[in-house]
C-alpha cells in the first residue's frame, strides 16, 4: 500500500529604527520626541549541509554505540518510528546503544531539505549501509526522514524514521528492522490530548480522499509543497507526483481506519501525528496490510494541512 502526503517555509528579519532628536549640540530629546522601535531579528534558516553534518554525526555515534550523543541531539519529546510502532527518547537511545549492532560502513545521497517555518525543518535522504543487529543484516538501502527543530542556537532531532527501499513488484512489503525500530517492549502508547484530537480528523480525511481517488480533495487537504515516502521506500518529491500515485487505479479500498494515534507539537505552526493505519481492500492485487504512519502538519490560517509523511509496514 503505497500512499500519501506535504511542507512550507518562512524566514524574515526586520530592524526598524526611527528617531526624532534635538538639533546637534542640544541636550538629548526626551522620550516624547523619540520613537525607537526594534523588531527582534529572526534567526537564519539552517543550511542543508549543516543539518546533514548533524545526521552524519548521529550515524557515526550509532556506529560507535555511543548513545550519549543522542542525549543532546534529540529533543526531550523525540519520537522514533519502526515496524513495531513509536519509541520515545529513552527507547531510541537504548536501541542506538545496542551492543549487538555492528556497523561497517554507511553513506548518504539524494539529500533534500524542506523548511517548515522558521523553527522546524524536514531532512530526507537515501542511506546505504553495511550493518547487522543481533546477527541479522539490516536493509542495504533505506529512505530516511528526520524532522529537526530549533532549540536556542542548535537544531535538534524531534522525529526519525527509515523505510527500507525494496522493489514494489518483487513481493509484498514486509517489516524490515532498522536501527530506529523499537522492540515491542519499548513501544509507547499515548493518552488522548488536544494535539492528537485536532490531527486525527485531518489524517482520516486524507485517507478517505485516497480511498475515493479524490484528487481535488487531496489538493485542498495538503500543502503546495509536499513529499512522501511509501512502504517500499519510494520517495515522491513533489505534490504532482504524490497525487498521481495516490489517485491512480492501483488500489480498490472499501474503508480506512486510524488508530493508536499520538500527536506532538514541533513548533507553533508545525505538528507531528504518528498512528497505525489500516484499509479494507487491495492494492495491485495484494491485500492491504497495516502500516505505522507518521505525518507532518503545518498551520494554514486556522487549518492544519498535511505536508509530509512516511509509512512503514507494521508487525
Amino acid at each position: 500500500m503505497n500512499k500519501f502526503k506535504w511542507v512550507v517555509l518562512t524566514a524574515a528579519a526586520a530592524v526598524v529604527f526611527t528617531a526624532c532628536g534635538a538639533p546637534a549640540g542640544n541636550a538629548p530629546a526626551n522620550n516624547a520626541n523619540i520613537a525607537n522601535t526594534t523588531a527582534k531579528p529572526v534567526a537564519a534558516a539552517p543550511s542543508k549541509e549543516d543539518l546533514i553534518a548533524g545526521e552524519q554525526k548521529a550515524w557515526n555515534s550509532w556506529k560507535a554505540k555511543d548513545g550519549k550523543f543522542f542525549e543532546d541531539y534529540l529533543t526531550d519529546n523525540a519520537i522514533g518510528m519502526g515496524n513495531n510502532g513509536r519509541a520515545d527518547k529513552a527507547a531510541i537511545i537504548k536501541r542506538i546503544s545496542d551492543p549487538t549492532c555492528d556497523v561497517n560502513d554507511f553513506s548518504f545521497s539524494e539529500e533534500h531539505l524542506t523548511l517548515l517555518g522558521a523553527d522546524a525543518a524536514l531532512l530526507t535522504y537515501k542511506a546505504t549501509q553495511d550493518a547487522k543487529c543481533g546477527g541479522k543484516a539490516l536493509p542495504a538501502t533505506v529512505r530516511a526522514a528526520t524532522v529537526l527543530v530549533r532549540s536556542g542556537d542548535k537544531w535538534k532531532a524531534a522525529f526519525h524514521a527509515e523505510a527500507a527501499v525494496v522493489d514494489p513488484k518483487a513481493a509484498p512489503a514486509k517489516p524490515a528492522d532498522t536501527k530506529e525500530a523499537p522492540k515491542k517492549d519499548d513501544v509507547k502508547s499515548a493518552a488522548p490530548d488536544g494535539v492528537t484530537d485536532a490531527l486525527v480528523p485531518a489524517e482520516k480525511a486524507v485517507w478517505e480522499a485516497w480511498k475515493d481517488h479524490d484528487a481535488k480533495r487531496l489538493e485542498d487537504l495538503t500543502t503546495k509543497d509536499l513529499s512522501f515516502v511509501n512502504i517500499f521506500g519510494t520517495y515522491f518529491a513533489t505534490k504532482a507526483d504524490a497525487l498521481k500515485d495516490w489517485t491512480g487505479p492501483g488500489c480498490e479500498v472499501k474503508s480506512v481506519s486510524i488508530t493508536e494515534a499520538a500527536g506532538i507539537t514541533l513548533s507553533p505552526d508545525v505538528r507531528l501525528l504518528t498512528f497505525k493505519g489500516g484499509a479494507d481492500g487491495t492494492c495491485y492485487g495484494q491485500k492491504v496490510g497495516p502500516i505505522w504512519g507518521s505525518s507532518v502538519y503545518v498551520r494554514d490560517s486556522d487549518v492544519w494541512k498535511w505536508t509530509f509523511g512516511i509509512n512503514l509496514p507494521a508487525n
